[in-house]
């Protein structure tokens, strides 16, 4: 795939009220072993079952070198979330499965730390990498899915202005099962989150 000129830029950080987004490093390895660790039980509903070394520092290598790999190709860009505050990791969201020419879209998925849920981080962080999927990078349209019983997750993407647009059967292996999810999409244009509509 052809790389675009941003991706040759320096990595981008993107800022909020709560919170700032940005690309992984190496020496992230250790906050982020141990908030997966701790948020474990919560997020295995919601995620491809974890390999026996997920955690181990071989793994974190393979998924650095995978990021880079996409960062260069233009396919795709992680962030961490941390806290404004603090700036202890909060959890982490992609910008993936990014296409041009004819579909400029872009694919989002995200986690939270168990500790750091329910605070607002998350609906701010789609915000702005939404922002960043539209004005920098161009794309015209952001796709979200969602297991149907993943009531928080339904309500970060409906708050962020995104519509469900249909029902994809047995889309991906969630723990261990092929599960439905909820399709959502957000088109340029589209207006934005509802908290910035009202």
């Amino acid at each position: 795939m052809f790389a675009l000129p941003f991706f040759r830029q320096p990595k981008p950080t993107l800022a909020g009220q709560k919170v700032t987004l940005r690309p992984p490093v190496t020496s992230d390895y250790g906050q982020w072993a141990a908030l997966r660790r701790e948020s474990q039980h919560f997020l295995s509903p919601w995620e491809p079952k974890w390999a026996a070394d997920e955690l181990d520092r071989g793994a974190w290598r393979q998924r650095m070198r995978r990021y880079r790999e996409e960062m260069a190709q233009g396919s795709g860009i992680p962030f961490l979330i941390f806290e404004k505050s603090t700036g202890k990791l909060a959890g982490g969201i992609t910008l993936g499965n990014i296409r041009h020419g004819v579909a400029q879209s872009g694919q989002i998925g995200y986690w939270m730390g168990v500790g750091h849920a329910g605070k607002g981080y998350m609906h701010e962080a789609v915000d702005l990498v939404v922002r960043f999927g539209f004005e920098t990078l161009r794309l015209h349209r952001i796709e979200a899915a969602c297991i149907p019983s993943n009531d928080r997750s339904i309500r970060v993407l409906e708050k962020a202005g995104f519509r469900r647009e249909g029902l994809l059967r047995s889309y991906l292996r969630i723990n261990g099962a092929w599960q439905d999810h909820l399709l959502y999409a957000l088109i340029a244009g589209d207006g934005g989150s509802k908290q910035e509509q009202g």
